[in-house]
């Protein structure tokens, strides 16, 4: 049987940094962090059967907060936090504060617009630093495939910004 200390538990981390990238809200990667531990807590059972744990959150987390994303999405916009906690004289003027979020939408659509196995396999390299061979493991394709993937996504989101500083010229 598992234990929730040893086996659950550590995957928290990732959980939320997987979480925090899709849903770009901190309140509301934590929320999916709660969540998804009381899902994994009451499958406890079922999960002997798992053969990669961290594997098998992290594509609930992910699902999770996909939906969760789609709700934020419908609801009303709210004022960047950091805004809120800045004296006049340290904020931003308006057109770098706007240009800042249009860039961290822009990159956040970029990688979300990727196929989901080079989106993962991205979030598994570039953010959460995991080797080839343990993104090939959790998600049961080879090393060269991991690699090629990776190459692509990355590729395509440079394209990506190319194309968008072609526009502004």
């Amino acid at each position: 049987m598992l234990d929730f200390q040893h086996d659950i538990l550590p995957l928290k981390n990732i959980i939320f940094r997987t979480a925090l990238r899709i849903v770009l809200n901190r309140e509301e990667a934590e929320d999916i962090v709660q969540d998804i531990l009381l899902k994994l807590w009451e499958r406890r059972r079922e999960l002997e059967r798992v053969e990669n744990l961290e594997a098998f959150a992290l594509t609930m987390t992910r699902n999770l907060a996909i939906d969760r994303k789609e709700k934020m999405d419908n609801r009303h916009v709210t004022l960047d936090q950091r805004t809120h906690d800045q004296t006049d004289e340290e904020s931003p003027n308006a057109d770098s504060l706007l240009m800042a979020q249009e860039k961290d939408r822009f990159i956040a659509n970029a990688i979300n617009s990727l196929p989901e196995k080079q989106r993962c396999i991205l979030q598994l390299r570039d953010i959460e630093g995991k080797t080839y061979k343990e993104i090939a493991t959790m998600l049961n394709i080879t090393e060269s495939d991991v690699k090629v993937s990776l190459f692509r996504a990355r590729n395509e989101i440079k394209e990506k910004i190319i194309q968008k500083k072609l526009l502004f010229l």
